[in-house]
């Protein structure tokens, strides 16, 4: 494990909840104000409180003018995946290249199942993560017709298009051995949030990345690494990690660069609160992207 070399980049995870919706959308125009590269939109359709993700991207896109957007991530059981990269390429090309798509393959499988998914082993769930990359990349090109026959997904001769603006790039949110090192072979980035996936199990799952790589003939440095990241930044005193004043969350960030192997981070805050929001991007971000420069010499 170590610095992949990507430039840092920094967003906010956005809480979808319809009780603040007009407050999410000021969240986007203020972290697109202050210069942060993405936001972070989570996908749980069963669960009652949240907006549709896609709509709420959409309007999210709507209304800024420079950042990036994606699912963090999109149910895949409750989403088929051929319509699904249909709109993302819509969602690209609307606005100037700014979407993402990020992909999980479904973990409660209870809620999925009560609201009309499919309930899917750990196996097929992964089998399905990989097919739709695969259905995804088809609806994308530029062939004049496609077929794919898959395990879980096909493809009958379809008429593929319109194409994304910037080829939309596909980040996996996956946990497992097993989908790690499909990550490595398949994914343009990995996306763990450090509530599951802490900074001491990262060099594991970097290793498994870039073994899955190397086995696909891929450069590990291709795979973005995304990290959902959840704090406060209060003006003294430390209560743990990314949870303590400015100079420690310089301090963790670019030791995370620099030695953890990740390069983007995604803050979430208590209450999106925008004061912290535009803390982060006025005194962390850049001072950040200044130490990791310093480091690499």
């Amino acid at each position: 494990m170590g610095d992949y070399g990507h430039e840092p980049r920094f967003g906010v995870f956005a809480n979808p909840a319809a009780e603040s919706a007009r407050h999410v959308v000021q969240v986007a125009e203020v972290a697109d104000g202050a210069g942060l590269d993405l936001i972070g939109v989570q996908d749980h359709p069963y669960q009652r409180r949240f907006l549709d993700a896609f709509a709420l991207m959409t309007t999210l896109l709507a209304r800024t003018e420079r950042i990036s957007v994606f699912p963090d991530v999109a149910c895949l059981p409750l989403r088929p995946p051929a319509v699904m990269a249909k709109t993302a390429a819509t969602l690209d090309i609307l606005s100037g290249g700014r979407f993402i798509l990020g992909l999980g393959a479904g973990g409660f499988w209870d809620a999925i199942e009560g609201f009309g998914g499919p309930r899917r082993s750990p196996g097929d769930a992964a089998t399905a993560l990989i097919e739709a990359t695969d259905v995804a990349r088809a609806i994308w090109s530029t062939e004049r017709s496609v077929t794919y026959d898959g395990q879980v997904y096909q493809l009958a001769g379809i008429h593929p298009g319109p194409p994304p603006e910037h080829g939309v790039p596909i980040w996996w949110g996956v946990l497992g051995p097993r989908m790690l090192s499909e990550t490595g072979r398949h994914a343009d980035g990995w996306v763990p949030s450090a509530s599951y996936f802490p900074p001491e199990k990262l060099a594991a799952g970097h290793a498994r990345i870039d073994d899955g790589a190397a086995a696909a003939g891929r450069e590990p440095s291709e795979i973005r690494r995304v990290y959902n990241v959840f704090g406060s930044i209060p003006t003294t005193g430390s209560k743990g990690f990314l949870n303590g004043p400015v100079g420690q969350w310089i301090d963790e960030l670019t030791e995370l660069v620099v030695d953890g192997g990740m390069d983007t981070f995604i803050f979430g805050t208590e209450g999106d609160d925008l004061d912290q929001i535009r803390k982060f991007a006025a005194e962390v971000v850049p001072a950040v992207r200044e130490a990791v420069a310093r480091e690499r010499g």
